[in-house]
């Protein structure tokens, strides 16, 4: 049996309001949202007087790296590190080791997350350039979705036969989440660089390399797919000004056929910071021209960009001391996302209801999650409970990663994780974590 708990004088951000409420929760259900429940029984109280609290963030894209790159990564590290950050479910991706490109080692990675994950999980099916009758097996209930790299990147995963692509997105009976930098295009940019540069190539070349046009190209040819084929696209990471008007903001979500997301670090950092943080940002695509950063909030603001997620992909401290051409591309996030968009809230240029929207109601709407991604009576309860003012310093003692560093080290954010509840469970309250209860496996409603 579940503990109850009882949440008093918390200002409640959810489906486009802030407002005072308190919060039972039983059963691992949201029981109740209102007021005057402090005469409630409870077994665990939080008084939430000063704090905000938000639905537990959705993040569709991060890489935990188990099985098979587990000095890097795994399961209980990362998801370690996502509550401690408010992310209280995340979708994975297929490019671990083996890859996941049979319904057999999709089945074993969910039994390690039942064991292993404080967060509630979901996990990509690969696709390759010959698998399409494994895909086809794909639960749409049980399954967030196909993931297809259309360009490489960790893993060679790299589906590049056009009669490939089309299969999957003709044949696909649920949302394909797709990597989008063209790869001729990308090598090409490769050669010329190396030509220039040789060995001892600088890091700044990254965003030349992996350039704007190279995003275009594939993002253009998946929507122009998915249009062929009426089928369900959801483009990651985008990174350009140039490719947003490929989606609409005319239409609400749940109604479109074509969505996209925005990763906090090309909302966060520039090719400015190249020169002070080299390879530690380096990713895939790349972090662009400060232009970009300034589209793509107005982009997210505007509803043309769905979804905000992060890319958790982490690497060990040598894999990253490499030159630039041998560094790995990816970089540790998932502690952080929500903190970071509170920066944006402080600056004025995002509101809280504005930070839910995009991290919690989108993500579930968007892959049809069911019953999580808002506040609402008989949902479950995935809550963080944020204090606007607490202060969180990001150093090398306090991040839970395996690979123990981030990009943001140095940063003092504004605010602080002060509560996570997963699936009713209170995994995470005032930096100690309560481990006895695993995260659940998200279902969908299709």
């Amino acid at each position: 049996m579940k503990k109850s708990i009882l949440i008093l004088n918390a200002s409640v951000v959810n489906e486009g309001r802030t407002f005072p409420a308190d919060v039972l929760v039983k059963d691992g259900l949201i029981d109740r949202i209102g007021t005057g429940f402090s005469h409630l029984p409870a077994d665990t109280v939080i008084d939430a007087t000063g704090k905000h609290l938000l639905p537990g963030v959705i993040d569709d894209q991060v890489h935990f790296r188990e099985p098979g790159l587990t000095h890097k990564a795994d399961l209980h590290t990362e998801s370690r590190a996502a509550v401690a950050g408010g992310v209280t479910s995340f979708m994975e991706m297929p490019n671990t080791v083996p890859n996941t490109l049979t319904q057999e080692l999709l089945a074993e990675k969910y039994a390690l997350a039942a064991r292993k994950s404080l967060a509630n999980y979901s996990f990509f099916m690969g696709a390759s350039n010959d698998n399409l009758s494994e895909i086809l097996k794909t639960n749409l209930r049980e399954v967030c979705g196909i993931k297809v790299f259309m360009g490489s990147s960790t893993g060679n995963m790299l589906v590049d036969k056009e009669q490939a692509l089309r299969g999957i997105f003709r044949e696909s009976p649920m949302l394909v989440a797709t990597h989008c930098e063209d790869e001729a295009t990308v090598r090409a940019n490769a050669e010329k660089y190396r030509s220039q540069y040789g060995d001892d190539a600088p890091v700044w070349i990254h965003p030349l390399v992996r350039n704007e046009e190279a995003c275009l190209r594939s993002s253009s040819f998946a929507v122009s797919l998915a249009k062929e084929y009426n089928t369900r696209l959801h483009i990651l990471h985008i990174s350009t000004a140039d490719e947003l008007p490929l989606f609409t903001n005319e239409i609400p979500l749940e109604q479109k056929r074509i969505t996209a997301e925005v990763c906090v670090h090309h909302l966060w950092f520039s090719a400015d910071d190249y020169s002070r943080l080299g390879n530690r940002i380096k990713c895939n695509p790349a972090i662009k021209d400060k232009r970009h950063k300034k589209a793509l909030m107005e982009a997210l603001l505007d509803n043309r960009l769905d979804i905000i997620a992060t890319d958790h992909a982490p690497h060990t401290r040598e894999e990253k001391s490499h030159g630039y051409w041998q560094s790995h591309a990816g970089l540790p996030l998932v502690q952080h996302p929500l903190l970071l968009m509170l920066e944006f809230y402080h600056n004025g240029q995002i509101s809280l209801e504005k930070i839910a929207e995009k991290m919690s109601h989108a993500p579930a709407t968007c892959f049809q999650v069911e019953n999580r991604g808002y506040l609402r009576e008989g949902y479950h309860a995935d809550l963080v409970l944020v204090d606007l003012n607490g202060g969180t310093a990001v150093t090398e003692n306090n991040l839970h990663y395996k690979c123990g560093w981030s990009p943001l080290e140095g940063h003092r954010l504004r605010s602080a994780i002060t509560h996570t509840l997963v699936s009713g469970h209170l995994v995470y309250a005032g930096g100690v974590f309560d481990e006895s209860r695993c995260g659940q496996r998200l279902l969908f409603s299709r």
